[in-house]
């Protein structure tokens, strides 16, 4: 058997664990910048404010029903969710851990009869060790272990856990989930099935296996037969490189020179680069984006992307800022105010299996011994100490006006208590 912990509204809950006054009221998470809404209570969700809408549209309904609005402090979140996770690993023996916010259990090896039990004994340790509410879906699977999760949010008398491994349950759960609400059927695939008559997760796990490999492929296929009970996305514990790294933020204000831009994505370059070194890998393959305002439709719309690909991967962050500059010179027109930009890393693959290009032009190892010395230092005397100078000195300036203290993370923001 599977199982998945989920939290509840995470990056909600984890400013609620600090402000209990606000348990039961609206609270909201806005994205960078304030722009958008990325986590809601339930509250908000009945006030039909829908994720990712921009906060400007529903402004109205916020004020009137006085929604508690918080910037995005993913320090806290980040720290929340290790506390989450280590709580975790202490109650089962082996976790997968998937998001911020959600881990697989394997539960191998338990009497399928007690897992109820169990479940809800390790959702309640979990709130008492963090404050942060889970929900554990029990079931074959990963797919249905995922739905048995939701069940778990949408009715609180389960107390934390579901599970769901009788098949005359799974089929009953299944005759009124939604295709598009499935674990692995996106936006695309939901309107192709519901074209050919597949509107629940039932009506999918009829259609015949043939049927699905030829309009889904493998992937398709896999869903289908977790759905039918079959397990068929491994359990790995183990914690894995990242395949691709990406750094992209909306601005406070729209930038309109290349010099700014350009400041802003070698910052980028530089985090990517230490990302890189950090986990043993190099990049192959660079794409940089700068896109306009698309809520500005008064404004002229621009969004561009470049994408190299590199003859030998690099760690460098010399290397990469000249790429991503290079990039930039090709994209950037002036007249536009640009909003948002970012770099994606992919093709990542391990440093010790980069093989050198016969007509090289760069040394690797003196950048490699470079790179060793940068890290080294900012290790030891405190983020960017060492730096580039085409961002020396420059900070990305966000709109933050309702970012909470970081409570876990900093002693000058931790909670005091007068006795």
């Amino acid at each position: 058997m599977i199982g998945l912990c989920d939290c509840n509204n995470f990056f909600v809950s984890c400013e609620r664990v600090f402000r209990p006054d606000l348990n039961g009221k609206p609270v909201a998470v806005l994205s960078g910048n304030d722009g958008c809404i990325i986590a809601r209570s339930n509250e908000v969700k009945a006030l039909g404010i829908k994720m990712g809408v921009p906060l400007f549209q529903v402004k109205t309904i916020v004020q009137q029903h006085n929604v508690s609005l918080f910037s995005a402090n993913h320090r806290l979140y980040s720290d929340m969710s290790h506390r989450v996770m280590s709580t975790l690993r202490d109650c089962v023996p082996s976790i997968e851990v998937y998001s911020i916010d959600e881990s697989f259990i394997d539960f191998s090896g338990y009497k399928t009869e007690s897992l109820q039990e169990h479940g809800v004994k390790i959702a309640q340790t979990i709130k008492r060790n963090t404050g942060v509410p889970v929900s554990i879906g029990i079931a074959p699977t990963k797919t249905l272990a995922k739905i048995a999760s939701q069940l778990c949010k949408k009715y609180p008398k389960l107390n934390g856990a579901c599970l769901m491994h009788r098949s005359e349950d799974i089929e009953k759960v299944l005759r009124t989930l939604l295709i598009g609400e499935v674990w692995g059927i996106g936006r695309k695939y939901s309107k192709m099935l519901n074209d050919t008559g597949v509107y629940t997760a039932y009506d999918f796990t009829q259609r015949p296996s043939t049927w699905v490999r030829s309009k889904m492929g493998i992937s398709g296929l896999r869903t289908w037969d977790e759905l039918r009970g079959k397990s068929c996305i491994e359990f790995d514990s183990t914690l894995s490189n990242k395949q691709s790294i990406s750094i992209s933020r909306t601005f406070a204000k729209e930038m309109h020179t290349i010099e700014d831009l350009n400041s802003i994505l070698t910052l980028f370059s530089s985090t990517i680069s230490e990302k890189l070194r950090k986990q043993g890998s190099c990049v192959g393959q660079i794409t940089t984006f700068i896109y306009t305002n698309k809520h500005r439709e008064d404004d002229p719309q621009r969004y561009e992307s470049h994408q190299v690909k590199l003859s030998v991967p690099s760690d460098s962050t010399l290397e990469i800022i000249k790429i991503v500059s290079s990039s930039l010179k090709k994209m950037y027109i002036a007249g536009y105010g640009y909003k948002r930009a970012g770099i994606a890393a992919a093709n990542l693959v391990p440093k010790t299996s980069v093989q050198s290009a016969m007509f090289d032009e760069i040394d690797r190892g003196k950048h490699s011994k470079l790179m060793r010395s940068i890290d080294s230092l900012n290790s030891c005397f405190g983020e960017s100490t060492i730096q580039v100078g085409s961002h020396e000195g420059r900070k990305l300036v966000s709109n933050c006006n309702h970012i909470s203290p970081n409570y876990t993370t900093d002693w000058s923001e931790i909670v005091k208590v007068k006795i």
